[in-house]
C-alpha cells in the first residue's frame, strides 16, 4: 500500500470487485505495464466499429509505442482502468491530465461482447474516484455522434454535462465533483445490480449440489435430499465421482459433464477441494455458489486466507458466494419452491425474509420462526459472510413483492454507512428489524474478516437507530416484533386498549404499556370469558370492535387467563378479526395455561387471518411498543440532506490539500488556532478569536483589539474550562483589572506547572455544550454532542449519529443526551437558542461527511444563549484519509 496516490506506486487500494448490471461480477484495478500483451488481445478482439469509435481511426493492432503509453501510467497525472473476468480485460477506461491541472480528457473502450453491462459508467466512477484524490475537478471527453452507447454513458452518470459539436466531434466537458443527482444515479445502478445479483441466488432456474452423498446424514446427502423434497422446480443434478446414482437420479462425476446450463452450485466438500470445484463452476458458467463447506473460520489466519482466496477466485469469475459455512439459502415462493438449506422441511410461506451470519445462529433463527408459525418469503444464511451480506440482501428486498417485512441477526457489520443509507431507504416501506451482540463492531466473531470500530460507545446502536430499523437484542425479541409486523397493519399511533379477563393483570399490563411510552386510552378488566363460547365469543367481538373505532386507540393487547370452554385458537380467531375489520394491529397473551399441549406462542387463527400471540404480555407490549416507535418514525417527516448556505468544500479541500503536504503514515497534524478556525470558517463554523501572551502587557494590548470586556483563560486541556481551579476569569472590564487578574491567576495555576495563559472577548452567558467528531476506521465519520462539564466527562451522556444527517436527525442529535432538557428552560432558567446549535450541528456534519482528512473536531466549548451560539475553542487534527467503506465508486467489500 502507498500513502499517497500518483507518487508512481501501484495504488493498490484503487483495485475493486464489481457488480454489473446483469447481476455478474467483475473485477476493477489499475492497469500495469505487464498489461501490455492482454491490451493487445482485446484491441485485436473489437470489431472495426468499436475500433474506429474509440480511436476515430481503424488500428488494426496497436503499435509497440502505443502500447507501452496505454500500459505505463504514473498514476497521478495518467491514470488507466481494466475490468477483468476471469483474468480477460473486458473493459478499459482511462484519464490523461490536461494544461489545466484541475481538468482531464477521459476515454474508455468496452468489449463488444460485455457491451451493455454498465462497465462504462463503473469505469467512470472509478477514474472520478481516482481523479479527485489527484486533485482533478473536471473531465472531458470527444466522441462521435454515432456512439451513442458512450454519449448515454456520460449523459445518464448524473453530472451536467456540456456538450458542444465542432468538425464532426461532440466535446463533453463535466464537473465531476459529486452531486445530489450523480450519487442517486450511482446508488440506483448500484441497487439494481445488487438486487439483480441475489435474484439470481435466491431464484435459480437450475442447481447442481457438488459433494451430494448417498450417506445419510452427511450434508451433501441433506442438501440433496431438502431440494428434491421441498419441490425444486427446475432442473437438480447431483455431482460426486463415486456414485453413479443419488436419490433416485443419475448422478455426474463433474460439474463438466452435466449437459445443460446450472445456474446455482450448493458445494459441500472438504475445504481443500473447494478451491478445485470454484474452477470447475467458473468454467461452467455457474452464476452462484452456496458454500456449505467449513474449515475456513476455524483455522486461524490460514482459513481467512483460503476464505479470501475463495471469495476472489469466484468473483472474478462473475459468480457470486453465500458462506462459506453456510446453513443454505430458502424461497417460499411457490415458482420457485427452493429449499437448498439444512432445514428439513420448506417452512410456511409468508411475507418475512430473514437473514442471519454464522451457521448456528441461523438455526436458533430458522427455529424460533418455524415454532412461532411465522411465514418466511426467503431465507439467507451467510456462514462467514465473505460475500453476499445483509447489505446485498436489502437491495433485493426492496423490490421483492413477497417480502413485506425482514429481520437481520449480525454479528458483525462491514459497511455501515452502506447499512445505514440501504436501511433507511428500505425501512420507509417494509420494516426492517436487526438483532445484534453488544460487541458487534468491537471484535470479530472467527471467519468475519471486517474493520472494528473504535467510535465511543452507543455509536452504532445510534446509527441504526437514525436508519429507522427496529433494533433488538435477542432472537426471540426479533420474532416477538416479527409476529406483529409480518401480517398486520402498522399501528397509526401510540393509543392503546387493553382486555383482560382480570384486574390484577390488566392493570400490570398498563403499568408496563405506559413504561414503554404506549398512551392506555382504555383499560377493560372486565372480559368474561367464563360465560360459554356461544356468549363470550361475541361479546369479546363487539367490545373489542366498539374499543378500535375509536380514533384515540390505535392497537389493541388482549391479556387474558384461561377460560372454561374456550380454546385458544378460537379466541385468536376473534382478534383476528377485529384486527382485520379495524385495520389495527391486535396482539394477545394468553398466561397461565399450563398444559403443553396448548400452543400459545406465535401466529394463531386462520389460514387467512392470523393474531400474534404471545405467552408473557411483556413480551407482547415491548413487541408493539417496538412497531409503535417504528411506525411514528415512518410517519415523521425526515426533511432532506441539504448543505447548509455559505459552505465552500472547494476551499475547504484546497486549504487541507496545502496543509496535508508533510503528514506521512499514520500521522495526525494539529492545527494551530488561525488554521483550525480558517477551515472552519469554509463551512461557516465561527471561532471567537483568542490571543495568547507572555506578559501583562502583551493581554492589554490584545485586549484592546478583540473589545473589552474579555476572559482570562489557560491554555491547558485540563484546566482552560475550571472555573473552579482557576483555569477561567471572566467579565474584565479594563486594562488595570486584566493585569492584576494575570498575576492572580498566574499564582493559583503555579501549583499546575506554569500553563501558559491567552485572552479572548466576553462571549454571552449561555449554556456550555461540546461537539466531537472523529473518522471511524468502521463506522467513517461520527459527530456527537453533549451538554459540557460533567454530564459528558463524568457521565459519558453524548448523542452520536454517522452522517449524512436529514433535518429530522439533526432535531434528534440535539436532543439525545439526557441533560439536553436543560436547553429548554430548566429551573427557572429560560431556553437557550437551539436552532443555533441544530445549525453548527449541521455543518459540522457536512464538514465531517465530505472530509475524511479531517480526523478530529472538538468545538469546545459553545456557548448556547437565547440568541445565537459561540465557539470558544476548536481543535482540529488532520491526517491521510482512512477509506470510507462508502465511498462516491461501487465496490463489492472484500
Amino acid at each position: 500500500m502507498v500513502d499517497q496516490p500518483g507518487d508512481g506506486e501501484y495504488p493498490e487500494h484503487w483495485e475493486a470487485d464489481v457488480v454489473l448490471r446483469d447481476g455478474g461480477t467483475a473485477h476493477l484495478r489499475p492497469i500495469h505495464p505487464t498489461d501490455a500483451d492482454a491490451v493487445q488481445t482485446f484491441h485485436i478482439g473489437q470489431s472495426q466499429d468499436s475500433i474506429y469509435m474509440r480511436f476515430f481511426a481503424f488500428k488494426a493492432r496497436l503499435s509497440t509505442k502505443e502500447l507501452k503509453r496505454f500500459t505505463e501510467v504514473d498514476y497521478k497525472d495518467r491514470v488507466a482502468f481494466v475490468i477483468t473476468i476471469r483474468g480477460e480485460i473486458v473493459g478499459i477506461g482511462r484519464y490523461d491530465r490536461l494544461d489545466d491541472p484541475a481538468e482531464a480528457e477521459v476515454a474508455f473502450n468496452i468489449a463488444d461482447s460485455h457491451q451493455g453491462r454498465g462497465i462504462g459508467s463503473i469505469l467512470l466512477e472509478h477514474l472520478a474516484a481516482a481523479a479527485h484524490e489527484n486533485g482533478i475537478r473536471r473531465f472531458s471527453a470527444e466522441v462521435l455522434p454515432e456512439n451513442r452507447k458512450m454519449l448515454m454513458v456520460f449523459s445518464d452518470a448524473g453530472y451536467d454535462v456540456r456538450r458542444h459539436f465542432d468538425d464532426g466531434v461532440i466535446s463533453l466537458e463535466f464537473n465531476i465533483d459529486p452531486t445530489e443527482k450523480s450519487r442517486a444515479v450511482m446508488e440506483s445502478r448500484e441497487h439494481r445490480a445488487e438486487a439483480r445479483s441475489v435474484r439470481d441466488l435466491l431464484t435459480p432456474s437450475s442447481i447442481a449440489v457438488i459433494g451430494a452423498s448417498r450417506k445419510w446424514g452427511t450434508v451433501g446427502y441433506q442438501l440433496l435430499e431438502h431440494i428434491i423434497e421441498g419441490g425444486f422446480r427446475g432442473p437438480i443434478y447431483a455431482i460426486n465421482p463415486e456414485a453413479l446414482e443419488l436419490a433416485g437420479m443419475l448422478s455426474f462425476g463433474k460439474l463438466s459433464e452435466v449437459p445443460d446450463p446450472v445456474q446455482l452450485a450448493v458445494v459441500a466438500v472438504p475445504y481443500e477441494e473447494v478451491p478445485a470445484v470454484v474452477a470447475d463452476c467458473a468454467a461452467a458458467g455457474v452464476r452462484g455458489l452456496v458454500v456449505a463447506s467449513a474449515g475456513f473460520a476455524d483455522d486461524g489466519e490460514r482459513g481467512l486466507m483460503r476464505q479470501r482466496d475463495l471469495v476472489r477466485q469466484a468473483r472474478a469469475s462473475g459468480m457470486r458466494v453465500i458462506g462459506p459455512a453456510s446453513l443454505g439459502v430458502v424461497n417460499t415462493n411457490p415458482e420457485v419452491s427452493l429449499n437448498a438449506s439444512m432445514a428439513p422441511t420448506l417452512p410456511l410461506r409468508g411475507a418475512l425474509g430473514l437473514f442471519s451470519q454464522s451457521a448456528a445462529i441461523g438455526v436458533s433463527l430458522y427455529a424460533a420462526s418455524s415454532r412461532r408459525r411465522l411465514g418466511l418469503s426467503t431465507f439467507l444464511s451467510a456462514g462467514n459472510r465473505a460475500d453476499v451480506s445483509g447489505n446485498d440482501m436489502m437491495q433485493y428486498w426492496e423490490d421483492d413483492p413477497e417480502t413485506a417485512a425482514v429481520g437481520l441477526y449480525l454479528e458483525s457489520i462491514g459497511n455501515p454507512r452502506k447499512f445505514s443509507r440501504l436501511a433507511r431507504r428500505l425501512a420507509r416501506i417494509k420494516p426492517v428489524i436487526v438483532a445484534k451482540s453488544d460487541a458487534m463492531g468491537l471484535r470479530l466473531p472467527p471467519g468475519h474478516a471486517v474493520r472494528t470500530t473504535q467510535a465511543p460507545s452507543g455509536a452504532l446502536d445510534a446509527m441504526l437507530r437514525q436508519s429507522g430499523v427496529i433494533r433488538v437484542e435477542t432472537i426471540e425479541q426479533l420474532v416477538d416484533v416479527a409476529q406483529v409486523v409480518s401480517g398486520q397493519p402498522l399501528p397509526a399511533g401510540p393509543g392503546l386498549a387493553i382486555f383482560s379477563n382480570s384486574q390484577a393483570l390488566g392493570k400490570v399490563v398498563a403499568d408496563s404499556a405506559s413504561s414503554q411510552g404506549l398512551a392506555v386510552r382504555q383499560l377493560v378488566t372486565g372480559v368474561d370469558l367464563d360465560a360459554g363460547q356461544s356468549i363470550a365469543l361475541p361479546a369479546l367481538r363487539a367490545s373489542l370492535l366498539k374499543a378500535l373505532e375509536s380514533d384515540a386507540v390505535h392497537s389493541a393487547v388482549a391479556a387474558l387467563l384461561p377460560a372454561r370452554g374456550l380454546t385458544v385458537d378460537s379466541i385468536a380467531d376473534v382478534l383476528a378479526e377485529c384486527s382485520a375489520a379495524a385495520g389495527k394491529p391486535v396482539v394477545a397473551a394468553f398466561t397461565g395455561i399450563l398444559d403443553p399441549s396448548v400452543s400459545v406462542e406465535g401466529m394463531l387463527g386462520s389460514a387467512e387471518r392470523a393474531v400474534p400471540c404471545f405467552s408473557n404480555p411483556g413480551a407482547a407490549v415491548a413487541a408493539l411498543a417496538a412497531v409503535v416507535r417504528y411506525s411514528e418514525w415512518v410517519a415523521r417527516d425526515q426533511g432532506h440532506f441539504v448543505e447548509p448556505e455559505g459552505c465552500n468544500p472547494q476551499l475547504a479541500r484546497a486549504e487541507l490539500e496545502a496543509l496535508l503536504q508533510d503528514v506521512k503514515g499514520d500521522q495526525l497534524k494539529k492545527l494551530d488556532s488561525a488554521a483550525a478556525a480558517s477551515l472552519l470558517g469554509h463551512y461557516g463554523i465561527k471561532v471567537l478569536p483568542s490571543v495568547g501572551f507572555d506578559h501583562p502587557d502583551q493581554a492589554v494590548e490584545a485586549a484592546d483589539a478583540l473589545g473589552w470586556p474579555v476572559v482570562l483563560k489557560t491554555t491547558d486541556p485540563a484546566l482552560r474550562h475550571r472555573l473552579d481551579l482557576g483555569g477561567v476569569r471572566l467579565d474584565i472590564q479594563d486594562a488595570a483589572s486584566l493585569r492584576r487578574n494575570v498575576l492572580q491567576m498566574r499564582r493559583v495555576l503555579a501549583n499546575y506547572g506554569d500553563p501558559a495563559l491567552e485572552v479572548q472577548s466576553m462571549a454571552p452567558v449561555g449554556q456550555a455544550c461540546t461537539f466531537r467528531a472523529i473518522e471511524d476506521p468502521l463506522l467513517g465519520p461520527v459527530v456527537s454532542f453533549g451538554l459540557a462539564g460533567d454530564a459528558v466527562n463524568l457521565l459519558d451522556d453524548w448523542a452520536h449519529r454517522v452522517p449524512p444527517l436529514s433535518a429530522a436527525d439533526v432535531d434528534d442529535f440535539i436532543r439525545g443526551p439526557r441533560a439536553a432538557q436543560k436547553l429548554f428552560g430548566y429551573q427557572g432558567l429560560p431556553a437557550v437558542d437551539v436552532e443555533a446549535l441544530e445549525d453548527l450541528a449541521g455543518r459540522l456534519a457536512w464538514l465531517k461527511d465530505n472530509h475524511p482528512e479531517i480526523a478530529v473536531v472538538e468545538l469546545n466549548p459553545v456557548l448556547c444563549a437565547s440568541s445565537g451560539a459561540t465557539t470558544l475553542a476548536a481543535d482540529v487534527r488532520i491526517g491521510n484519509a482512512a477509506k470510507r467503506t462508502d465511498s462516491a465508486r461501487r465496490a463489492m467489500l472484500g
